[in-house]
């Protein structure tokens, strides 16, 4: 029950021509038209275009006949019918001829336009329901890489986050190093040792505070002992 009732709610839909809307089209901008969709749209534009040939020659139609008439009408005009000549009489029948032959061809094309709007209608519904079928399997793929990618940048963020701590505890633990070091050995000593060891980290001068020598604040050695805490902690936790 519920299929035919969707069956019967798709029937009374009414769309535009899906071949002719651009919107239509970039729905598979990316993607590209499954052989399924380009079957069916194709055959409507084989419709649309027997259309266009059907409306051109029946106007083209219209137009003969309209000139045949006339020349039936010139040719009787002013003479009795028994004054006529072969030649016009023959003229007359072979445009009433004509004109028979073209009033059955116009008769098909207006029967064969009839049935246009309905077989367009139909295949119409038919590329609306592939596209359809495309488009939520295409909706589907994209919500289950999406959920992937969002797991992906949470777990980054979280290795982010772990590393901006690691190396804020590396760059602490480098000036702690270098800061007592220089306390410990002295200016001319360190930068002596800083010559030979170039590659290595030297911190800015901003990040050495002048201490005197052997001197170390009962707050610095707190700030040391955190800062090795931290240090140990994050380890840890890579391990």
């Amino acid at each position: 029950m519920k299929d035919k009732n969707y069956d019967e709610a798709v029937k009374q839909i009414k769309i535009p021509t899906l071949v002719l809307d651009q919107k239509w089209h970039r729905l598979f901008a990316i993607s590209g038209k499954p052989e399924d969709v380009k079957t069916i749209e194709q055959e409507e534009k084989d419709i649309l275009l027997k259309q266009s040939h059907l409306t051109t020659e029946l106007k083209s139609l219209k137009k003969i006949k309209a000139d045949l008439m006339k020349s039936i009408v010139e040719n009787m005009e002013g003479k009795d019918a028994d004054k006529a000549t072969d030649a016009q009489r023959e003229k007359i029948e072979q445009d009433k001829r004509l004109i028979d032959e073209t009033n059955e061809k116009i008769e098909q094309d207006e029967d064969a336009l009839m049935e246009i709007p309905r077989e367009l209608q139909e295949v119409n519904r038919t590329l609306m329901l592939a596209t359809m079928n495309f488009c939520y399997a295409k909706l589907r793929t994209n919500s289950h890489e999406i959920a992937d990618i969002s797991e992906w940048i949470t777990n980054f963020r979280v290795e982010l986050k772990k590393n901006i701590i690691k190396k804020q505890n590396r760059e602490i633990n480098n000036r702690e190093i270098y800061s007592y070091m220089h306390d410990i050995f002295g200016a001319d000593v360190m930068e002596l040792f800083d010559v030979k060891n170039e590659d290595s980290f030297v911190p800015n001068e901003e990040t050495v505070e002048a201490k005197p020598d052997g001197v170390v604040s009962k707050a610095d050695e707190k700030e040391a002992n955190k800062d090795r805490q931290q240090n140990f902690d994050v380890d840890s936790k890579d391990t």
